[in-house]
C-alpha cells in the first residue's frame, strides 16, 4: 500500500449507500475508531458550523486514514487554503458549501486536485501516503484518485444548475443541504415538502446522467430517510455526534426516571 484507499470512494463507485457521521462536539482523535466500530463509511469533520480549529480537524483525519473510515471535511469557506490545508493534513474529501455557480464549481475541483484536472499546489510528506516519500507524478495521481470532491446545493438556483454542475470534471459528488435549501426555499423545516422531493429528483437525475453521486444532508427523519434512499440518494448525512449523544442520554435518562422505586 502506497497511498491509504478512499473507504468512500470505493462503496460509492459500488453503487452502494456511504453513511457519514457529522462531527461539532468531539474533540479526540478516538472518534475515528468510534465511528468505525459504529458502522459508519465516513466522518463528516465540520469545520463551517462548529469551533473545530485546523489542528483538531487534522488530527482527527490522519487518525481515521489507518481505521479506514474516510476523513471528510466540510470547510469553512471557498478560499483554496480552505481546501489545501485539510487535504495536506490528512483528509479524504472536501465538502465546500454553498456552491452557487458553475464558476464556483470549478474553482472547488481546481483547489482540490493537482494538474493536469486542477491547480492544487504540491506538497511532500502527507499522512495519506503515511509519511512515505512517494515519485510526485505518481503521488499526484494518486491522491486525484482517491479524493472526493463534494459541492453543497444549498439553494433553488444552485439546484437549477445541477445539471451543469454535475458535468463538471473532478467533481465527484452533488450534496443538497436540505436545511439551507428549505430556508431559501421559504418553506424552513419542512423536509418532506413537494420542492425537497422535486430538488432530490432534480439532483439524482443529473447525477445519474454524468455518472456522479447524489448526496443529502440534514434529513434525519426515517420515513423520509427510507424515501430518499430509495430515489437513489447515495452519500448520506446520517447526523452528528451531539444529536446522537443527546438522543442516547435521553433514552437512558427517561428510562431510568420511569423505574418505579
Amino acid at each position: 500500500m502506497t497511498i491509504y484507499p478512499n473507504h468512500t470512494k470505493r462503496q460509492l463507485a459500488e453503487g452502494k449507500i456511504a453513511i457519514g457521521m457529522g462531527l461539532h462536539q468531539s474533540r479526540l482523535v478516538d472518534i475515528a475508531a468510534i465511528g468505525k466500530t459504529c458502522g459508519f463509511d465516513w466522518l463528516f469533520i465540520d469545520m463551517e458550523h462548529s469551533g473545530l480549529d485546523l489542528g483538531v480537524a487534522t488530527q482527527i483525519a490522519s487518525a481515521a486514514l489507518p481505521v479506514a473510515i474516510t476523513p471528510i471535511v466540510r470547510v469553512p469557506g471557498k478560499e483554496h487554503h480552505h481546501a489545501s490545508r485539510m487535504l495536506d493534513g490528512g483528509a479524504q474529501g472536501v465538502v465546500v458549501p454553498h456552491v452557487d455557480t458553475i464558476e464556483e464549481a470549478r474553482r472547488v475541483v481546481s483547489y482540490c486536485k493537482y494538474p493536469p484536472l486542477g491547480h492544487r499546489s504540491l506538497y511532500g510528506q502527507q499522512p495519506q501516503f503515511g509519511f512515505r516519500n512517494v515519485p510526485i507524478a505518481d503521488a499526484m495521481q494518486m491522491a486525484n484518485d482517491e479524493t472526493l470532491v463534494v459541492i453543497m446545493l444549498e439553494s433553488p438556483e444552485a439546484v437549477a444548475q445541477a445539471d451543469e454542475m454535475a458535468a463538471v470534471p473532478g467533481v465527484d459528488v452533488l450534496l443538497i443541504g436540505t436545511n439551507d435549501f428549505c430556508a431559501e426555499s421559504g418553506i424552513p423545516g419542512q423536509y418532506g415538502h413537494a420542492k425537497v422531493e422535486d430538488a432530490y429528483a432534480r439532483v439524482i437525475a443529473a447525477c445519474r446522467k454524468h455518472g456522479k453521486t447524489p448526496g443529502m444532508g440534514g434529513v434525519v427523519d426515517h420515513v423520509l430517510l427510507e424515501k430518499y434512499i430509495g430515489l437513489g440518494m447515495r452519500f448520506i448525512l446520517s447526523g452528528n455526534d451531539i444529536g446522537f449523544l443527546m438522543a442516547g442520554a435521553r433514552q437512558r435518562a427517561d428510562y431510568l426516571h420511569g423505574l418505579s422505586y
